[in-house]
């Protein structure tokens, strides 16, 4: 399982500039709207030190990253869901996101337009979460008409479906967005999630600012209409200068540090963006390691070795025996799995065993 994060916000916010910093596909970033006109979608390598680390360890010829997608979408404005500024079109490319990275602007730049003359963080969110709910009750709508239809004919499963999408559209009509929304029932699960409403994914900010800004984002006014507003919805914040961040992706690899340090910056706010993301969505990080390759896998939190065996290879799940997991911290102090060995330090972990973010794992199996 791969991270999928979907790009939203107003135009001339820092969207396509922000994707750009975070993949090696660059979209148009220009100085007006509706400039990115088809969805962009970048596979960027999740930041991992303990990867990096591996890879100086074992020196192997194929190195495998973690990675993240990236969709980026046009701009969107009032009137989006109803197809303003061709948004409605748009919004179908981030249905399949696992999470949502809304940019807001966080900065003054009489050199930069604002689609409704004006810098307001809380406005513009307003804007484009009005806009993703009215998509959503259009999703609930029509569906709701089918379920009805279908719910004469005595149909049990659509019954179903016309409860759920009748609480789902009293919901989203009062402007409240599908998150956090709850059902029971295996059918009433299955008919929540194949709606896709993009208001049910986890959504984190992204408050971009100047560079001149960056020092001083704990007490910028701007930023904290954000966190203010994040802080009412349980979501995190990220705060970056999308300008900057697509000059460091432009530097030679050896020279990024110093500028960083330059900045007091420890690390590229991309890096935060990922994590986020990881965050939200439950996700670590294991390890396949050896001279041929390492490997990062993305796994949900709390499965089990045989279910991380499965994303590697279905026969692993199926024939799974055992697991001989090292942590990171252990094969990179030790340097070789003979010395950790030695050390008494790999576990035999059967069935039950749940994989721990970081862990170093070799599956035994037979099929």
């Amino acid at each position: 399982m791969g991270l999928s994060v979907g790009i939203v916000g107003l135009p001339n916010v820092g969207k396509s500039t922000l994707f750009n910093s975070l993949s090696s596909k660059q979209a148009e970033a220009a100085n007006y709207a509706f400039c990115t006109i088809d969805p962009n979608v970048g596979v960027v390598p999740v930041p991992d030190p303990r990867f990096d680390a591996l890879v100086e360890l074992f020196q192997p010829k194929k190195v495998v990253p973690a990675t993240v997608d990236f969709v980026d979408i046009a701009g969107l404005v009032r009137g989006a869901s109803k197809g303003e500024g061709k948004g409605n079109a748009f919004l179908s490319h981030i249905r399949d996101a696992d999470a949502i990275a809304h940019v807001v602007r966080c900065f003054e730049d009489d050199n930069v337009l604002h689609v409704d003359n004006r810098v307001d963080p809380a406005a513009d969110i307003e804007t484009i979460e009005t806009e993703l709910v009215l998509k959503d009750l259009e999703t609930v709508q029509k569906r709701l008409d089918k379920a009805r239809r279908a719910a004469k004919g005595q149909n049990a499963y659509e019954k179903k479906a016309v409860a759920v999408c009748e609480a789902l559209e009293a919901r989203l009509d009062a402007g409240t967005p599908a998150r956090g929304f709850e059902v029971e029932g295996d059918d009433e699960q299955r008919i929540l999630h194949d709606l896709f409403l993009i208001t049910a994914k986890p959504m984190f900010y992204v408050a971009n600012v100047k560079e001149e800004q960056i020092g001083s984002t704990d007490t910028d006014p701007l930023v904290a209409e954000v966190r203010k507003i994040a802080e009412e919805r349980g979501a995190p914040v990220v705060c970056i200068s999308a300008a900057i961040e697509a000059e460091i992706m432009q530097l030679p690899e050896e020279e990024r540090a110093e500028f960083l340090e330059s900045l007091d910056l420890e690390e590229p706010g991309l890096h935060q963006v990922i994590r986020t993301g990881y965050q939200m969505l439950n996700l670590i990080t294991f390890f396949t390691c050896g001279p041929n390759e390492v490997h990062a896998w993305t796994l949900e939190k709390g499965l089990k070795a045989p279910q991380a065996a499965g994303k590697i290879h279905s026969d692993f799940e199926k024939g799974f025996i055992r697991a001989e997991v090292i942590t990171s911290e252990d094969m990179l102090e030790l340097k070789s799995e003979q010395a950790v060995k030695a050390a008494g330090k790999m576990r035999l972990e059967g069935k039950e065993y749940v994989v721990q973010d970081g862990d170093v794992v070799h599956f035994r199996f037979n099929v």
